[in-house]
């Protein structure tokens, strides 16, 4: 089992995009490097904690790779876009791929190099090591599960690529 954090935007929707491939086993939202302990939604919304919303995934690296994560991650954000995706804008709502386990560095890099390659200028997503998360509050959590008709900045056919096979 592996663990990576993904910022992409609002998490309400990254939650829900990554949920649905085999070998994740689960996700969980929250708030990631930040300057400040323990922020709250409120806090991270307005008062500059430096936090990003940010999904936890575990994952089985049997099951789905790290760079076919990363593949699925780079269909749901504007990798030259700083500090917003979609109508979300905001420091909160930077991209950011964080780890902890440095030995998906090598993937990491290499997918993020592609990508670079792809669009053809370097990306306003950051690479960096985990230095907090903070599990966002309940009602956060699943939240497009629980709200299926509550807002997302990913196309609705990105949320059912797996539902399509």
């Amino acid at each position: 089992m592996k663990t990576i954090y993904l910022a992409g935007g609002c998490f309400w929707g990254t939650q829900r995009f990554f949920d649905q491939f085999p070998g994740v086993i689960k996700t969980e939202v929250g708030y990631a490097n930040g300057r400040t302990a323990n922020p709250s939604y409120e806090d991270v919304c307005r008062r500059d904690t430096g936090h990003a919303e940010t999904v936890k995934i575990e994952f089985d690296e049997t099951v789905i790779s790290t760079a076919k994560l990363l593949d699925y991650y780079f269909l749901t954000i504007d990798p030259l876009s700083v500090n917003r995706q979609g109508g979300d804008v905001g420091t909160q709502y930077r991209t950011g791929i964080y780890y902890t386990d440095e030995s998906l560095l090598p993937e990491i890099r290499a997918r993020v190099a592609a990508e670079e390659q792809k669009v053809g200028a370097p990306l306003a997503v950051e690479v960096l090591p985990l230095e907090n998360f903070y599990r966002a509050e309940e009602y956060h959590q699943d939240y497009l599960v629980k709200n299926p008709t509550g807002y997302c900045h990913i196309p609705a056919a990105l949320l059912h690529l797996t539902e399509e096979k």
